[in-house]
């Protein structure tokens, strides 16, 4: 007879998370798979799913992480803490974001507690992956949330009005990278009623900005890289991208900037003499702070006024709408669990898997992932 597999949910212990990676309607699916769930007291409770939905779907909620420690699987949205990860049994799986490079300490702990580490980010740019691709999910919101949050911060009303008082002209909304979350950002502020203005170095992104009403910024290069990111740009290109994004940011009333290169620190787009010409009350919500920021003025969860000019750099914009982010989350997280099943209902100890292989990190006290393992210095 097979083991239960047993799925632990950890409250979230990062500052300022408020998401949780199993919400109950997907609690529920995986109970009725029988599999048995355990969820940490309260898990759930910052992003809207009470500790009573967990218990209506079949989990079972634990006050504290003794039980949680014992699972089969344990899964969370960000990285695991290393003194909890100390308190595995070996052979446990783990499925979060990870961003290993980041984390050589919890890299370490988790080879040392011979666990089987699985970074949701590594995901391979597949159509067979796309149902599990968080990265896209969580960008999606993402997107959304900065435009909610520059309109927040602008002195100005987004849509045009026409009262009593006379007419308002609606805002000016540029977007910088057109990948998911730029996208979403568009799409966003145009339902809002704002003018805007969409830009990418990738001239097949041209149409998608197109298709949702904004007017995409033309320029003679082509970046497009491998797996749908742009490439890093020559330095020619970088001085035509410059003078060109230059003007189109001088005009707004909110920039918001999305460009990111994985593995490289994110490109400047908008420099200090830049902002120091923007519109004055103008805003530039930065999504690319975490890694660098494409403004050189953006600190990370700093909000920088510059004269008149607020530039904001937050580092988890889709913890500020959890509850539907947690669901995108969870949904996607439901899929990838997908992959570890066996016929006879037990649990996955191979993994001939094309994505469970590019996605795991360590397994049973090595480190697989090729760039991490040059870093940490391979096994225990």
């Amino acid at each position: 007879m097979a083991m239960v597999i047993r799925l632990a949910v950890p409250k979230e212990s990062a500052i300022g998370e408020r998401r949780v990676a199993i919400v109950p309607e997907v609690a529920g699916k995986l109970v009725k798979r029988g599999w048995e769930v355990v969820v940490e007291t309260g898990a759930g409770a910052s992003a809207g799913f009470p500790d009573s939905e967990y218990t209506a779907a079949g989990a079972l909620v634990v006050p504290n992480a003794t039980k949680l420690a014992e699972a089969t699987i344990l899964v969370g949205v960000q990285p695991p803490d290393p003194a909890a990860v100390a308190r595995y049994a070996p052979g446990t799986v783990t499925i979060s974001l990870l961003y290993p490079s980041r984390h050589l300490e919890l890299v370490r702990a988790l080879v040392a507690a011979r666990t089987r580490a699985f970074a949701l980010e590594l995901l391979p740019r597949i159509t067979r992956s796309q149902s599990m691709d968080v990265l896209s999910s969580q960008a999606t919101v993402a997107g959304y949330a900065s435009v909610i949050l520059g309109a927040e911060l602008s002195p100005r009303l987004l849509p045009m009005l026409t009262t009593a008082a006379g007419t308002i002209r609606p805002a000016k909304v540029l977007v910088l990278g057109a990948g998911v979350a730029g996208l979403m950002a568009i799409a966003t502020a145009r339902r809002l009623g704002a003018v805007v203005e969409g830009y990418d170095v990738r001239r097949a992104a041209g149409e998608q900005v197109r298709s949702l009403g904004a007017k995409f910024l033309e320029l003679s290069i082509n970046a497009e890289g491998q797996g749908g990111y742009a490439r890093e740009l020559t330095p020619e290109e970088k001085a035509q991208e410059q003078g060109m994004v230059a003007a189109a940011v001088t005009q707004s009333d909110i920039v918001i900037t999305t460009a990111n290169i994985p593995g490289k620190k994110a490109p400047t787009l908008v420099t200090r003499e830049t902002v120091s010409r923007m519109k004055p009350g103008a805003i530039l919500v930065d999504l690319a702070a975490e890694s660098g920021g494409n403004c050189e003025l953006t600190r990370p969860d700093e909000t920088v006024l510059t004269g008149s000019v607020t530039i904001v750099g937050p580092t988890n914009l889709p913890s500020r709408v959890a509850y539907h982010a947690s669901q995108m989350f969870s949904k996607n997280l439901l899929a990838f669990l997908g992959l570890f099943g066996t016929r006879d209902g037990s649990l996955a100890t191979e993994y001939p898997d094309e994505i469970l292989q590019a996605t795991l990190v360590t397994k049973d006290g090595t480190v697989v992932h090729a760039p991490t393992q040059a870093l940490v210095g391979g096994s225990a």
